[in-house]
């Protein structure tokens, strides 16, 4: 099968011809219909998580994936051949720019019905880190207000729509081009971080959602009120000062979980939220993509069209 394979760390992305996956007794095998680019795929592309995260070659890139069920393991009870789901799979099943994919039974869910395969390969890394960051480690509620950083990126557009359906009133900081994007998805409080600095315009929030680091989250301690929580995906050991603010800190690492991506599936399905979409490229585009990816400041998602 055709795949976007990378032979080393750093090396060109090319389309290769490789084996097919081996399917698993838990798992199914789907023919990819689209899938969507995030910063982790360059991340891990570069190395520099290879003592934590080491990639085997040749490796197929990309996570977010979105297709048609073609083949199901021995095990497998709730999902049919024919069926249309979308995953983010494990890290030993990455591998979402192919003609086939492998994911396992517990990490997909079916595709809403009223998304294309293109706008659901959108959805699961970055809608399940908004969720997971927002819901199971900052327990967000009706009448909590929430920051939530970089908002029209693609985890902080699902974020500002999740907060809103909890009820939560959302800040969020972006640049003057992304302002009305940001709007029309909900948010209550634009910052322009090109113009102003956010620890001036807010106080006393709940919760903060960072996905930047650096200086970015060590300043973001100063609008959280005593007792909030601050959930980061950057890997910044930030302890020190979150006792010194009187303040909950937590990191987050994204874990697949099909039965809750089912539950986003719900709110997608009812308009509730809606997936953005940056850019589209074909298989054959694939380093123009990435290209795109590297570059930084992408509206909601890039999406690579696999199948027909």
């Amino acid at each position: 099968m055709k795949a976007a394979t990378i032979s080393d760390y750093n090396a060109a992305i090319e389309i290769t011809e490789i084996d097919k996956p081996v399917l698993k007794a838990d798992s199914v095998l789907i023919k990819v219909h689209a899938a969507s680019l995030n910063p982790i795929d360059n991340i891990l592309r570069s190395g520099a998580m290879k003592e934590a995260m080491p990639l085997s070659f040749p490796h197929v890139m990309g996570f977010d994936v979105a297709g048609e069920v073609v083949e199901i393991g021995k095990d497998v009870a709730n999902v049919k051949v024919g069926d249309a789901v979308f995953a983010r799979p494990n890290q030993e099943d990455a591998g979402a720019i192919a003609e086939l994919a492998h994911v396992k039974e517990s990490e997909l869910a079916l595709k809403p019905a009223n998304l294309s395969y293109a706008q659901a390969a959108c959805v699961p890394l970055a809608g399940l880190t908004a969720w997971q960051a927002l819901l199971t480690k900052g327990h967000l509620k009706k009448g909590d207000k929430v920051l939530i950083h970089a908002g029209s990126g693609g985890v902080g557009t699902f974020a500002i729509q999740i907060a809103k359906h909890v009820g939560a009133y959302v800040a969020t900081t972006v640049s003057t081009k992304n302002i009305e994007v940001v709007k029309t998805l909900g948010a209550d409080k634009v910052i322009d971080y090109t113009a102003q600095q956010f620890e001036d315009e807010i106080s006393d929030y709940d919760l903060v959602f960072d996905m930047i680091g650096g200086d970015t989250l060590d300043r973001s301690f100063k609008v959280l009120k005593k007792g909030g929580t601050m959930i980061s995906i950057k890997g910044q050991d930030s302890a020190g000062l979150a006792k010194k603010h009187g303040v909950r800190f937590e990191t987050l690492w994204m874990e697949p979980d099909g039965a809750m991506l089912a539950e986003l599936g719900t709110l997608l399905s009812k308009g509730i939220v809606k997936t953005v979409t940056d850019s589209t490229f074909s298989m054959d585009e694939v380093d123009a993509a990435y290209a795109q990816l590297a570059k930084g400041h992408a509206v909601g998602k890039i999406v690579v069209e696999v199948g027909e």
